[in-house]
């Protein structure tokens, strides 16, 4: 059982977990990926603190920053959100997880190619997050679909990791920069595969084979893989919440200034909110607020009427190169 759930690990997400995981709450963050659509922003210029700053370099700070403090990370895509006798669960392709309190922060997840098996794969070789997963598929075979700038970040990660790379896009070249393609196609690991399109995820318990069809000959070929890098942008997907919490007509949800939904005990933050305005930055904020104002509603819960409004604790971070990792100072 955990304090927080929250879900979605983009800017809004993260810094929701930080602030939550400061408080002392036990936190944990579900979400496909790692970075949301930061990770399509090759240089921030007005990020606070930063003249400019690339949107993964931003994410991977204060997702340290929220590990740090004791939040935990699942990635994995949530399908479903219920409240049971006072409680939330929160339901994944591959587990279910229970809190007192929940933080929708998902805001636009990953495109997914809907063909046959991708579903049942989803885990097990299919995945969404280069970023995340690469490691996991070290001096295997891999295949990738996706073009322009989210294909590129996702090539640019694998192919310092994978043994071989399908590259797999609908036009004549993944990528404009053909300076960049170059430097990708010297690794000497990434065979391209234009006018290709994915039809089907063939595997019994894990990805085994990527069937692609040639758009312009209708040819089908079978590719051997280890795994399925999915990165062709992202999608406002609130239907799981539909009926759970009150929407806009654009499918957005309603939040007051406070973070609070129509539903007590959860809160939102983010591109998924109906906060007109769509900045890091502001994502950024509404994470503070809403975790701010869950770790009001827990403590409430547990019959501590403790209320936060600021944060000013001073915790003195001290790195060493030692495998003990981090440790943490409170004056």
């Amino acid at each position: 059982m955990y304090d927080v759930i929250v879900v979605g690990a983009g800017i809004a997400g993260l810094t929701a977990a930080l602030y939550s995981a400061r408080q002392n709450l036990k936190t944990l963050v579900i979400s496909a990926d790692l970075g949301g659509q930061l990770l399509l922003a090759s240089e921030l210029q007005n990020y606070p603190g930063f003249i400019e700053i690339k949107g993964f370099e931003l994410i991977k700070k204060v997702e340290e920053q929220a590990r740090l403090y004791g939040a935990e990370f699942v990635f994995d895509k949530v399908i479903g959100v219920e409240e049971v006798n006072g409680k939330f669960k929160v339901k994944t392709t591959m587990s279910e997880y229970e809190a007192l309190a929940l933080i929708l922060a998902f805001g636009k997840t990953p495109r997914e190619m809907g063909i046959p098996g991708e579903e049942k794969l989803k885990g097990r070789g299919v995945s969404y997050c280069a970023i995340c997963d690469a490691p996991l598929f070290r001096g295997r075979t891999v295949a990738l679909v996706g073009w322009g700038e989210a294909g590129l970040e996702g090539a640019l990660t694998l192919k310092d990791v994978v043994e071989k790379l399908y590259w797999i896009f609908p036009g004549t070249q993944p990528i404009r920069d053909q300076q960049m393609l170059k430097f990708i196609l010297d690794s000497g690991k990434v065979e391209l595969l234009p006018y290709a399109e994915p039809v089907e995820v063939k595997g019994d318990k894990k990805v085994e084979y990527l069937v692609v069809k040639n758009r312009e000959t209708g040819e089908l070929k079978e590719l051997k893989v280890d795994g399925v890098f999915v990165e062709v942008g992202y999608v406002a997907k609130t239907d799981f919440v539909k009926g759970f919490v009150e929407l806009t007509e654009k499918g957005e949800i309603k939040i007051d200034k406070l973070g609070r939904t129509s539903r007590e005990g959860v809160f939102a933050a983010g591109d998924v909110t109906d906060m007109p305005y769509k900045q890091a930055v502001i994502s950024a904020g509404q994470g503070a607020v809403a975790a701010l104002s869950a770790y009001n509603y827990v403590m409430k819960l547990k019959g501590k009427e403790v209320k936060v409004e600021a944060d000013w604790k001073h915790i003195k971070v001290r790195k060493e190169k030692e495998e003990k990792g981090f440790f943490i100072a409170l004056k």
